[in-house]
């Protein structure tokens, strides 16, 4: 492996270089680096875009995890495994030779961090480094940053993260893995409820149905659901449910921008109406079938007719 690109940009678009789609250019990503210089955050934004990651693992269990690869592909379409001091010098000199010997491509990231940097997290998270012996905290940096040297020598990507928080680091690694400047919501989560048994914890954003006409007050439309055409034909015919209806979809589109900056993956919209059996399930439906038309990946449940 070539000698890699040294990325200090500090804005959350990665520099031309960086940005590659890692996702259709290699079968794994290996994320390897310093103690404390945010291999976790590299993980769980891995996580976020798709990944099945698999932490801390020794370099002689490679080969196993290649296997299940090549058997399962799909599973493992995008993977990426962390490595750093915790499983011993020993595994970690082992790496580079286990990664050549692999028969499926590889890419290692690798992430550092200035020393007094990291002395600074350590201290404020007041963790133990895996190196951590009689000497001082400052002596077990030394010792790890010469034990994977070559690492770092041999890695496709170092990312220098001393000057970037949690925030910074999740967005370019989210740009590396996208080929996007901008973040995105990957999943839209929709469902509707009733008032009467609660608000779904997990909401995001709920709205209120209850101010529509209720299909409940027609004894023809009782016993159906927002599922159904009847239903489904008296709530079109509404010009209030329709733009209730306009107003949320336009709400969702103009805010998703503002909350993917927020390191949000993805994001759950409740609609409730008194029973959650016909308003606020017909506008799931519907916003289901639009949202998924223009290409949003969107998954929709209705508590009350689910349970």
């Amino acid at each position: 492996m070539a000698r890699g690109h040294q990325c200090n940009v500090a804005s959350m678009a990665a520099c031309p270089t960086c940005i590659v789609d890692m996702a259709t250019k290699q079968r794994i990503l290996v994320i390897s680096g310093l103690s404390g210089s945010g291999k976790s955050v590299a993980l769980n934004a891995l996580e976020d875009q798709g990944y099945y990651c698999v932490d801390n693992l020794p370099a002689s269990l490679l080969p196993a995890l290649a296997e299940q690869i090549v058997d399962d592909p799909d599973r493992f379409r995008k993977l990426a495994v962390g490595v750093d001091a915790r499983v011993g010098l020993d595994s970690l000199s082992r790496l580079h030779e286990a990664l050549n010997a692999l028969p499926l491509k590889t890419r290692l990231l690798f992430l550092t961090a200035e020393n007094d940097v990291l002395i600074r997290r350590f201290s404020e998270t007041r963790r133990r480094h895996p190196l951590a012996g009689p000497g001082t905290l400052a002596r077990a940096i030394s010792e790890e940053r010469a034990a994977l040297a070559s690492l770092e020598q041999s890695a496709y990507k170092v990312i220098d993260t001393s000057d970037k928080n949690v925030h910074d680091l999740r967005r370019l690694i989210w740009s590396m893995v996208s080929n996007a400047s901008e973040p995105n919501i990957s999943s839209l989560l929709l469902e509707s409820f009733a008032f009467k048994q609660g608000l779904p914890r997990d909401a995001d954003i709920v709205f209120d149905a209850r101010c529509l006409p209720n299909p409940h007050w027609q004894p023809a439309l009782r016993e159906w659901t927002g599922r159904d055409e009847p239903v489904q034909a008296y709530l079109r015919s509404e010009s209030s449910v329709r733009q209730f209806l306009d107003d949320i979809d336009q709400f969702v589109r103009r805010w998703l921008p503002a909350w993917a900056g927020e390191q949000r993956s993805q994001l759950m919209v409740a609609i409730g109406c008194t029973g959650g059996k016909h308003r606020s399930v017909f506008l799931v439906e519907r916003l289901a079938k639009r949202w998924k038309t223009d290409g949003l990946q969107v998954v929709s449940h209705h508590r009350e007719l689910d349970q």
